[in-house]
């Protein structure tokens, strides 16, 4: 008996030291220096307007779909940019397996497609080539960049509907232009929540 005491005890002592070190102690220690630290990203990176009410995330992409905004890149389960989630009707966030030659991808009634028809509905007078990105969902669906070809694609639109000249609404886009991380990471993008966000504060 005494033997299974002294096996027990520091088994459970080690249980509990363990339990207050990594359940406790550690994860309130790197909360706290984040929130010291980062606190921007540390709470999602969570992006407000003018009178303080977040509006969304600077990491996930939103639904855009008025032609006054900059649409964003498209989900894998819908013809149009990202929607909020709807098992019955198959929209949200999602990749897709299709292969690049899946007729259900490139056919005449394939995703793409229908997403090349939303384009060119919402700017009939754009006879510019579509950038991939805005046909192409992403491994997400919830990209909250587009590359810079896929912002000037659609700078008419935009300068359009907001009564805006062209020139205007372009230099606001090379404004909110991230370029490659460290010079050589990544390709230039645009985040597409930022540039609407700054588009709304336009006086």
């Amino acid at each position: 008996m005494a033997t299974l005491r002294t096996q027990i005890r520091p088994a459970l002592v080690a249980l509990l030291a363990l339990t207050l070190i990594t359940g406790v102690i550690y994860p309130l220690l790197v909360t706290g220096i984040a929130q010291l630290a980062f606190p921007f990203q540390a709470n999602g990176s969570v992006i407000s307007n003018a009178a303080g009410q977040p509006i969304g995330s600077a990491l996930i992409g939103q639904s855009w779909s008025e032609p006054k905004y900059f649409w964003g890149r498209p989900s894998a389960t819908s013809p149009a940019p990202y929607t909020a989630f709807n098992g019955d009707a198959l929209t949200g966030s999602s990749g897709s397996n299709a292969g690049p030659l899946n007729p259900a991808l490139i056919g005449p009634d394939g995703a793409i497609q229908a997403r090349i028809k939303v384009l060119q509905q919402a700017d009939p007078a754009n006879t510019a080539p579509i950038p991939v990105d805005l046909v192409t969902a992403s491994a997400s669906g919830l990209d909250p960049q587009i590359s810079p070809a896929a912002a000037d694609y659609q700078v008419a639109r935009v300068a359009q509907a907001r009564g805006l000249d062209v020139a205007q609404v372009r230099a606001l886009e090379a404004a909110h232009t991230e370029g490659r991380q460290l010079g050589f990471l990544g390709e230039p993008r645009v985040n597409v929540l930022e540039l609407n966000m700054a588009l709304d504060a336009l006086k």
